[in-house]
């Protein structure tokens, strides 16, 4: 049996396609980590993202590979093959909900485990599997945007999972098991889609993603 931490730990999980990594997803990290004191963030990459299914992404080894040179020079960032299966191809649908049961049965019972994505995914969230099962397994980090209010994040979770009484404040939502905090909005405006838009038109991507991602990139032919 391990032995626990001397202290509780906080771990986020930062789960997306990754198709490929850039700098918007570093700062965003960054960000999370300062204000919630992170111990680790783990990047899970998808396999096959259950709502993208028929687009096509750049194959699992690749966007692997970039998320770890892209977390090499961060402590506290952690590649995940959580999601990669079995063979480690990542052609698996894997739901997120079945992730974090994974990532708190491994983790200590007194570590905290935050759950990080976009304010535009996070009001997706009755779409997801098990929605409420999530919601109700770990604490959220709701990533905003500029003019967004709490309010809109409040309308999208189920009375019945509110904690009834709880005093609700402009960055936090208490439900009756977690916590939902909104961080605020990071100044980035790099997309995935961008990258590969501007690969496709023979464009520079210097400074859209990390210097050893850019390199890869451009060594492995991807995007073209």
């Amino acid at each position: 049996m391990s032995k626990p931490p001397s202290r509780p730990r906080r771990i986020a999980l930062y789960g997306g396609s990754f198709d490929p990594i850039h700098a918007g997803h570093l700062a965003v990290a960054r960000a999370a980590q300062r204000r919630f004191h992170l111990d680790e963030i783990h990047f899970v990459v998808a396999g096959r993202p259950p709502h993208k299914l028929k687009q096509d992404a750049a194959p699992f080894p690749h966007r692997f590979a970039m998320v770890a040179l892209a977390c090499a020079g961060y402590a506290h960032f952690v590649p995940s093959l959580a999601e990669a299966g079995d063979d480690f191809s990542g052609r698996s649908v894997h739901f997120s909900v079945d992730t974090v049961r994974r990532f708190r049965r491994l983790a200590h019972r007194a570590d905290r485990l935050y759950f990080l994505l976009g304010v535009d995914s996070f009001l997706e969230l009755p779409t997801w599997r098990s929605y409420e099962a999530l919601l109700g397994a770990c604490d959220f980090i709701v990533v905003s945007r500029p003019g967004f209010r709490m309010e809109l994040l409040r309308r999208g979770i189920p009375p019945r999972l509110l904690q009834p009484g709880a005093p609700h404040t402009s960055r936090v939502i208490h439900l009756r098991k977690t916590d939902v905090h909104l961080l605020d909005s990071v100044a980035s405006h790099v997309s995935s889609s961008q990258v590969r838009q501007r690969r496709r038109r023979r464009q520079s991507i210097h400074g859209l993603v990390p210097a050893a991602v850019e390199e890869y990139i451009l060594t492995q032919g991807l995007y073209l």
